[in-house]
């Protein structure tokens, strides 16, 4: 039974080699290892305070008067959107136009227009319309001033406009005027 023989000089050449690339290594200069000592010390010193301190600092606890939460109010940024989400904007408010449709001529109508002391006119108007637009509406389409204005909202969903005129106009030349006769 024979042995394996192991040769020394090539465990020998391996350490030389290490050996060399550990010399090969530059060292740095004395100002270096000063400048490093110097900042190893002072951060040394940072964490020998920060020890002293100690890492639980203890702040103090707002008094709560309240058992209701109130969330605080924080930023809120206008929104600054990268397009338009419609090409044109819709526009809020009605216009004349928008607010009367048109006068309505059914019988219970005509008879308050024919009516000696009424002095009424009856329209149907946009449902979103209220009485200071319906009042502004009707001066503007048929230079007529309006005393007062009594609204309702019929079964069908549409709005029913009384418009009393004032004691100056005469009915019967109104409704002439807006094509009711």
């Amino acid at each position: 039974m024979g042995k394996k023989k192991t040769s020394k000089s090539g465990g020998a050449a391996k350490k030389a080699a290490a050996k060399a690339s550990i010399l090969s290594v530059k060292r740095p200069s004395a100002k270096i290892t000063a400048g490093i000592k110097k900042s190893r010390k002072e951060r040394a010193l940072k964490a020998a305070a920060a020890v002293k301190v100690g890492n639980k600092t203890v702040e103090k606890k707002a008094v709560r008067t309240s058992i209701h939460f109130r969330r605080p109010k924080t930023l809120r940024l206008p929104r600054t959107p990268m397009y338009q989400r419609t090409a044109v904007e819709k526009s809020r408010s009605l216009n004349e136009f928008q607010v009367i449709k048109h006068p309505l001529t059914t019988e219970s109508a005509m008879k308050k227009i024919e009516e000696e002391n009424s002095n009424t006119i009856v329209f149907i108007v946009d449902s979103r319309a209220n009485k200071r637009q319906i009042k502004a509406a009707v001066k503007s389409l048929y230079d007529i001033k309006a005393a007062k204005v009594n609204t309702l909202i019929r079964p069908d969903g549409q709005k029913k406009a009384y418009v009393k005129l004032t004691s100056d106009y005469d009915i019967l030349d109104v409704a002439n005027k807006i094509g009711i006769f």
